[in-house]
């Protein structure tokens, strides 16, 4: 009986140890990064200069360059590394649109990864630790979390990386944050994709493309009225239940 109950907690140990020595090994992934200055590579420049060679394996090495852009981009996200956007824009330029697919999957896998090992160690330990106000707030987010993260997901002021990390803290559930990854970055990551599918002629006419281009009223106020159309159901929820409660005290 007691080497059960010594069995038991090592098993407990061992499962809690390897929660955050899979953080520990996203953290140091994303130290590397900076250390050995790979994000210079995530630039315009870039894939100005190697844009033939690119595209050329690409042609020769379909299926195999569709798998190396994956696995790349789904690394990226995992490790929170700026830059994501230029991966987007080159899924663009090699694939066409239909790279949109590709980039909506890995995305919401490399999220995903960040998500569960956050939830797992830091949520698990606020969830336990939560009082007050903040209490509230985590069981007021998890009340209408799809439609939260949604938002979140829509609107692009908000860092992806920030929002993996907070749901993973607010303990939303992982159907939900997968759901709302997918969905929620389909419009902006269409935007990038197709400015992507547009760089060979931007780059014979010694172009550089707007980054910013989400941000631009065309762009970034359809993604709003698509967010505000997310939240409309919360507020006539609330309204008509603040409503009822005057109706019932009346």
């Amino acid at each position: 009986m007691v080497d059960m109950k010594i069995g038991h907690k090592m098993c407990r140990y061992l499962q809690v140890s390897l929660k955050w020595i899979f953080l520990l090994l996203l953290v140091v992934g994303l130290i590397c990064f900076f250390y050995f200055k790979i994000y210079k590579y995530l630039s315009f420049a870039t894939l100005k200069q190697y844009h033939e060679q690119l595209q050329t394996w690409t042609d020769h090495y379909y299926f195999l360059s569709i798998f190396l852009y994956m696995l790349i981009y789904i690394v990226a996200v995992a490790l929170s590394v700026p830059g994501a956007v230029f991966i987007t824009i080159a899924g663009g330029f090699l694939f066409g649109l239909i790279a949109i697919l590709f980039v909506v999957l890995s995305a919401t896998i490399g999220a995903t990864i960040v998500f569960l090992a956050v939830r797992t160690t830091f949520g698990e330990w606020l969830a336990s630790k939560a009082k007050g106000w903040v209490a509230k707030m985590e069981a007021g987010f998890k009340k209408n979390e799809l439609n939260y993260l949604l938002v979140l997901r829509l609107i692009p002021i908000f860092p992806f990386w920030a929002i993996n990390i907070v749901a993973g803290i607010l303990g939303v559930t992982t159907r939900t944050f997968i759901l709302a990854t997918f969905i929620g970055i389909i419009p902006g990551s269409l935007v990038y994709v197709m400015m992507g599918n547009s760089l060979n002629t931007l780059f014979k006419s010694d172009q550089t493309p707007n980054i910013n281009i989400i941000f631009t009223p065309a762009i970034l106020l359809p993604l709003i009225a698509l967010a505000i159309l997310v939240v409309l159901p919360l507020i006539y929820r609330k309204w008509k239940g603040r409503l009822n409660g005057k109706n019932t005290k009346g």
